[in-house]
């Protein structure tokens, strides 16, 4: 979804040598062709351009510098930031806000800037702002990996007795004005800068590098050579995905501290303190995107041939009124003419109920794309590293899928405009109905005390303490949950009310726990050889491959209105006006999409939470327990509803649309409002 914009010839002097059947080109129109001619320059730098570097100074060459960014670009922006969302909360204690805030931040660079970089790249050097756009990923990249260097090594835990110290012991009282407060959460707004680089890298990639796809090759091999392109943008968050989870098994200092109760690799994961190595990848991509840089920086400011394709393309314009104000009031030359374009799209009907229908599907596949892998881990009890990479496995195949087939059927069955939005109706509705899987796929709480369910019947809800723990003189701010024999968890063997510990078989295990009651089992005569074990409980919720069915489907069925979006935009449009219109519904995606998109998200799941970190200071931090049922209703609600404002827009679409039938003559109302915003 990052690239909507393609190219920009609104504003174009003809570049380069685009030729126009509306009207004759007249007795200068080899000049530019000349001009292109001679911009069409060897691979190189300057005087230096070496016949090996002219084997890639074609499309193809071209092609595969494009693909490798944007495979980076999807690692770095849809990939690593969506997984690592959860650990950064944790680390840096941070609210699901406050992250989403990050993850909005990209799209914020980028809607700020796609129209004016779209106008301005347009008359450049197109390669070397691609050039730039690598530097500036490359840059996000390193900015958003500094924390973990300047945040010092992550401290697992306390340097304190997890269990209950009985009066009489030695136990250091931590208190409030032992603590200073933490400096971590400030580390938010070096997160938003690098999002904001990122941003800014990723404007001329989707923009600019697209339109120099364009601009280099026939028609016919144009929707070919671009959807290369993009299939390689949904390559490169599975590769995230994929690569960042596996690095989160890694701990987030590498070396884990001797002094830690971590005594075997298999309770790692299980931990819920345990944080992994998210910002490996960032740094690995820093250097490999700043590599990029090479290639863009030789190519020549057009490919050999170009200024030929462009001379023998034909436009194929729609005859309506709009198309008739542009060429004949010659809209585009300067860029004074850009309100009067801006203006010209926003009255067209058809073209901003797309536009809305597609920000509103884009808010849930932001939000999705942003907390699916908190989701899992939260609902069905996984743990973040295998959430992340069980994410990536449902979200990008799907996503990618319902892309293809949603091509496919379109121009196997040469659809027309208001075909294609009909369609998109069918799919939209679809998508509504498996959307209902959050209503009987949820899960429910394991027992939790003091959350959930009291102690034995003793003490109250949403408080800790209770009469068997009351003299134990436990920290609430140290998380470390133990699952009791009675099939209960706790935040802590402290609040267990355990006093002793030993190992068997390298497994650590409590004893002495005047919270844990018996056994919940039938047979009662079974020797337990531990009272409480580290860890959550397993969660007896089956419905996890139900669930990602599902979901998968939904997925698929929403993403196979994508596709037609943005073929009925281009319909809908005058010929000069379809890669501005792209720019606009781009500008909008972000505005109404994907930057609210994981805000409002992030505050439904914080909206769900029942159990913060508060430390004796009583600073608040992220969220250790969630309310699933709460979780599963808001995220479908909001689901729902945006699904069901998509509907609404699409059908306004078909009713509004009407296909061109003969000239339209200018208005003496149009010419006027030309000359006034002109003036």
């Amino acid at each position: 979804m990052e690239g909507d914009g393609i190219e920009n010839p609104v504003f174009e002097p003809p570049s380069p040598g685009r030729q126009r059947q509306v009207s004759p080109a007249g007795p200068d129109a080899s000049v530019p062709m000349a001009a292109d001619e001679a911009e069409e320059g060897p691979c190189g730098w300057g005087r230096c351009a070496p016949k090996a570097l002219q084997l890639c100074n074609n499309p193809e060459g071209y092609l595969a510098a494009y693909s490798l960014l944007a495979i980076f670009q999807g690692i770095v922006v849809n990939g690593l930031i969506n997984i690592s969302i959860s650990t950064i909360e944790k680390r840096y204690e941070l609210n699901s806000s406050l992250t989403g805030l990050i993850s909005a931040s990209y799209d914020i660079a980028f809607c700020i800037l796609s129209l004016f970089v779209s106008f301005f790249g347009e008359r450049g050097h197109k390669p070397r702002w691609l050039a730039f756009s690598a530097f500036m990923l490359g840059l996000g990249s390193l900015i958003f990996s500094l924390p973990h260097f300047s945040s010092g090594k992550y401290q697992y835990g306390p340097d304190l007795e997890d269990t209950c110290q009985i009066p009489g012991t030695s136990f250091a009282n931590f208190t409030c004005s032992a603590r200073t407060k933490s400096s971590l959460p400030n580390y938010l707004y070096v997160f938003i800068l690098g999002q904001l680089l990122l941003g800014i890298g990723g404007t001329p990639l989707y923009t600019l590098g697209t339109a120099f796809i364009d601009d280099s090759v026939p028609t016919y091999k144009s929707s070919l050579y671009i959807g290369i392109g993009y299939a390689m943008s949904l390559l490169g968050p599975a590769i995230g995905y994929v690569l960042g989870g596996q690095l989160l098994n890694i701990y987030i200092d590498i070396q884990i501290p001797e002094r830690q109760d971590i005594t075997y690799t298999k309770m790692d994961q299980d931990d819920p303190r345990w944080l992994g190595a998210w910002w490996i990848a960032f740094l690995a991509c820093f250097f490999a995107i700043w590599l990029l840089i090479i290639p863009f920086s030789c190519f020549p400011k057009h490919l050999p041939g170009t200024a030929k394709i462009q001379a023998e393309k034909i436009s194929e314009t729609h005859n309506n009124g709009s198309e008739v104000l542009v060429e004949t009031k010659n809209i585009g030359k300067s860029f004074k003419d850009f309100p009067v374009a801006l203006l010209m799209l926003l009255k067209n009907p058809v073209l901003m109920s797309l536009v809305i229908a597609s920000s509103s599907e884009a808010l849930v596949a932001t939000g999705f794309a942003t907390f699916l892998p908190k989701f899992i881990e939260n609902q069905f009890g996984k743990t973040s590293s295998f959430s992340a990479t069980l994410g990536g496995l449902v979200l990008i195949p799907a996503a990618a899928l319902g892309q293809i087939i949603s091509g496919i059927l379109v121009s196997k069955c040469k659809m027309d405009c208001k075909s294609i939005i009909k369609f998109m109706i069918g799919t939209c509705s679809v998508a509504l109905l498996l959307n209902t899987v959050f209503l009987f796929a949820k899960c429910w709480n394991e027992p939790f005390a003091g959350v959930s369910e009291t102690y034995n019947g003793t003490g109250m809800l949403y408080n800790l303490t209770a009469p068997c723990n009351a003299n134990c003189r436990c920290l609430h701010s140290m998380y470390y949950p133990v699952c009791g024999r009675d099939e209960v968890q706790y935040f802590s063997p402290c609040f267990a009310g355990c006093t002793s510990h030993l190992f068997n078989n390298m497994k650590k295990m409590y004893h002495n726990c005047s919270c844990i009651g018996k056994s919940k089992r039938e047979n009662g005569s079974e020797d337990f050889l531990y009272e409480a074990v580290p860890g959550k409980c397993p969660t007896q919720c089956k419905f996890l491959p139900l669930f990602l069915t599902f979901f998968s489907f939904a997925v698929v069925f929403t993403f196979m209105a994508v596709t037609p979006t943005t073929v009925a935009i281009l319909r809908c449009v005058p010929d000069k006006q379809r890669s501005f219109a792209l720019g606009v519904q781009s500008l909008f995606l972000r505005l109404l999409g994907t930057i609210p998109g994981p805000i409002l998200f992030g505050v439904a799941i914080d909206n769900s939470c029942t159990l913060w970190d508060v430390n004796e200071c009583k600073t608040k931090g992220a969220c250790w327990v969630y309310d699933n049922e709460r979780m599963a209703y808001l995220l479908m609600g909001i689901s729902a509803a945006c699904k069901i404002i998509t509907m609404i827009f699409v059908v306004m679409a078909v009713c509004l649309y009407k296909p061109p039938s003969g000239s339209v003559a200018l208005s003496r109302k149009d010419s006027e409002m030309v000359s006034a915003l002109r003036t």
